[in-house]
């Protein structure tokens, strides 16, 4: 009975984040462009099963995700093995950038685009290679990042100065990639921080800062998200000019 109250609250927690979404869309559909809804009953069963998915989705990550990755953080910690550490963060970042599917999207997109506009040869067979390269060349990235993360958890580094520096390399390599790649680059180190990377990523910090003597969740626990969506940009300007 609990499980069923916590679903049916969390359900009108989705329709409360959803609302100025519909009423944006209904004032202008009807206010601004003066025209009725088309196919009200598939809007309206359309957006039902937007609030059901979004409260799933959502009902799912505080039960599953979030606790799991606390609670390997935690066990990781106090097994006190720096190594099976690092390479659990450089997997867990690898593996769960891979299956996104807005980086999937993204470089199908890129090797269709880099194929038409002569980068790479119009074959099925090169730009499933392209966009392949792209996805690992990113999640590679995404796994150094999380790993960069966990050590300066552990080690106590200022955030600000990593992120400085990081920005500084990134606007450096800017003048100098293929001017092609750049824009696929910088969208990149948006999609990866999605709707699997953040949750799993965010425990993780959270969790290990918690466990660790010395270190505050909210001061020391946030920011592996960052490092995962600005080493991305770095790593893809440097595929460009590898791979093209």
């Amino acid at each position: 009975m609990k499980g069923l109250t916590a679903l049916l609250t969390s359900m009108l927690g989705s329709l409360k984040d959803l609302l100025p979404i519909i009423l944006v869309i209904g004032f202008f559909q009807i206010i601004v462009l003066q025209q009725p809804l088309p196919d009200s009953l598939s809007i309206l069963i359309g957006l039902v099963l937007v609030v059901m998915g979004l409260t799933f989705f959502v009902f799912g990550l505080e039960m599953g995700l979030f606790p799991i990755g606390e609670s390997m953080a935690h066990s990781l910690a106090r097994k006190g093995s720096v190594f099976w550490l690092v390479v659990f963060a450089f997997l867990l970042g690898f593996g769960t950038t891979i299956a996104e599917p807005a980086l999937t999207a993204v470089a199908a997109e890129a090797a269709e685009v880099a194929a038409e506009g002569g980068m790479i040869a119009m074959t099925e067979d090169a730009q499933s290679s392209y966009a392949n390269g792209l996805r690992i060349t990113v999640a590679l990235s995404v796994g150094f990042a999380i790993v960069l993360g966990v050590l300066r958890i552990l080690k106590g580094w200022p955030i600000h100065r990593i992120i400085i520096g990081g920005y500084i390399l990134v606007v450096t390599m800017t003048a100098f990639a293929p001017r092609y790649i750049i824009g696929i680059a910088y969208d990149s180190g948006g999609v990866t921080t999605s709707t699997i990377t953040v949750p799993l990523v965010t425990a993780l910090g959270v969790g290990l800062a918690t466990v660790i003597k010395g270190r505050n969740p909210m001061v020391d626990g946030f920011g592996l998200i960052a490092f995962a969506s600005l080493s991305p940009m770095i790593f893809v300007m440097v595929y460009g000019m590898v791979a093209t």
